[in-house]
């Protein structure tokens, strides 16, 4: 069966349970006979034994260089925060901040569009702090009067939309 996921630790997870597989299935080796004889024996006296030869220098294979990367993780990683210390971090962060409820003309900027950020900066200041960002806005046409004679035809001047913050979140 072949797993495929988009979990790096599944996909580590699964090869390191065929690497176990693999190894269990191989065993630690057969062990070695002496050679067949044909019938024939030696007399005299045995050689002795070679000397001893010094045991190998450490090879380590995957599993242990494995082993030496996850005991170096936990210094890699940053600690985990307890849920109650995330939620301190978090307010710390947060800045106090209050609604408010008026109406403040946004005056228009210079590509002509209203600017409901200088309209909401002075509607919070009118309440006492410093600044503010506009959480509500509402727009009326306002016209001249020339647009009440009857029979007048009306022209693009006559009319302008207006636009007022009139709730803001502000902030000291």
């Amino acid at each position: 069966m072949m797993v495929r996921s988009g979990n790096p630790a599944a996909r580590l997870g699964t090869l390191m349970s065929a690497v176990l597989l693999l190894l269990a299935a191989c065993g630690t080796g057969w062990a070695q006979s002496a050679p067949p004889s044909l019938g024939l024996q030696e007399q005299g006296p045995q050689a002795a034994p070679p000397p001893s030869t010094p045991p190998p220098a450490e090879n380590p294979g995957l599993i242990h260089e494995m082993g030496k990367l996850f005991d170096k993780l936990p210094s890699i990683l940053p600690p985990i925060k307890s849920p109650s210390e995330t939620m301190n971090d978090l307010s710390r962060l947060a800045k106090p901040s209050t609604m408010v409820s008026g109406r403040a003309a946004c005056p228009a900027s210079s590509n002509g569009a209203p600017d409901c950020k200088q309209a909401a900066d002075q509607l919070c200041q009118s309440k006492g702090y410093k600044e503010g960002k506009s959480l509500n806005a509402d727009s009326a046409e306002k016209c001249s009067a020339k647009v009440l004679i009857p029979g007048r035809q009306r022209k693009p001047d006559d009319c302008r939309t207006d636009t007022f913050v009139t709730s803001a979140l502000c902030q000291n």
